[in-house]
């Protein structure tokens, strides 16, 4: 089993229909020469590495860009195509008035599994209290959250929003909120990482931005960006596979991954024991590892 946990749907066919739209998400995303793919050519992709399931993800950009990326309802209807194969996100622009019935009705009425944020692209700091709202209804609604951190690659996106240690507020006023910090928030790899030991409710993801080959980048990360070990030993439900589709190909990645020393029990949670935990919160205990694995005994 294998779960792709950061995938935005931009190229999906059945939602690229409207070509102004299109133009408008690949002006968002940067993402300039790739178009629209019907489902047999990318579960066909998907078959290459293993993926069973994938995080769908949109984004709304309502106050600071006119639209959206990609809105809740082009997600609820991907997910009603494929609900074994697609697991629902939905996004919100914090800046709206309505932002809590948005969120509420996109896990109440549309069954979407949680909420993601890009603070850079909707420009607000992550304690900014415009997204208290926001926060105190994921707890409510036992839904996790996904925020893009460290660097972005998509036009107008300053980085100050998304430095790691910007979330820590966060974290401390919602202990019972599960975070993802996506990307391993890099270049800020070994912060990222002290979160993870500080707060067991943040996770991160294997979605970052290359600038090796994705062999060279993966194997930097888990053995000189952190110590050989750090992921077995001090995090290790809390590091998620994730490609960022369609930007980098998911294929890639899980071929790099598989040659990154570790433990089998290691491996099958970065595959996809996390991104069930993350997705539903069961299966850890008050330290934030699961009873069963090496590394909480």
């Amino acid at each position: 089993m294998l779960i792709d946990m950061h995938v935005h749907p931009i190229f999906y066919g059945p939602i690229c229909n409207d070509d102004a739209e299109l133009e408008n998400r690949k002006n968002a995303f940067g993402v300039w020469k790739q178009g629209p793919m019907d489902f047999e050519e990318l579960f066909a992709e998907w078959d290459i590495c293993g993926i069973t399931q994938a995080a769908l993800l949109p984004l709304d950009l309502t106050t600071t860009a006119g639209f959206w990326v990609v809105d809740n309802d082009q997600v609820e209807a991907l997910c009603g195509m494929n609900p074994d194969k697609f697991i629902g996100f939905a996004s919100v622009d914090p800046h709206r008035s309505d932002a809590v019935d948005v969120v509420r009705k996109a896990f109440e009425e549309q069954g979407l599994q949680g909420l993601k944020l890009n603070p850079a692209k909707q420009k607000f700091y992550p304690n900014d209290p415009v997204a208290e709202p926001i926060y105190r209804l994921c707890e409510q609604e036992n839904k996790p959250v996904i925020f893009h951190s460290g660097l972005s690659w998509e036009p107008n996106t300053p980085t100050k929003y998304c430095h790691p240690m910007a979330f820590e507020e966060v974290l401390i006023k919602h202990p019972n909120l599960r975070v993802c910090l996506a990307h391993f928030a890099w270049p800020w790899v070994r912060e990222m990482a002290m979160l993870m030991i500080k707060y067991p409710n943040v996770y991160t993801d294997t979605s970052l931005l290359y600038v090796d080959s994705p062999e060279e980048q993966m194997m930097e990360l888990f053995t000189k960006d952190m110590g050989p070990m750090w992921f077995e030993r001090c995090f290790p439900e809390q590091v998620m596979f994730a490609s960022n589709g369609p930007r980098f190909r998911a294929f890639k990645l899980k071929r790099a991954l598989d040659k990154v020393p570790m433990r089998d029990f290691a491996r099958e949670n970065l595959y996809c024991k996390n991104a069930l935990r993350f997705l539903s919160g069961k299966g850890c205990n008050r330290n934030g590892r699961g009873q069963n694995d090496p590394a909480s005994e």
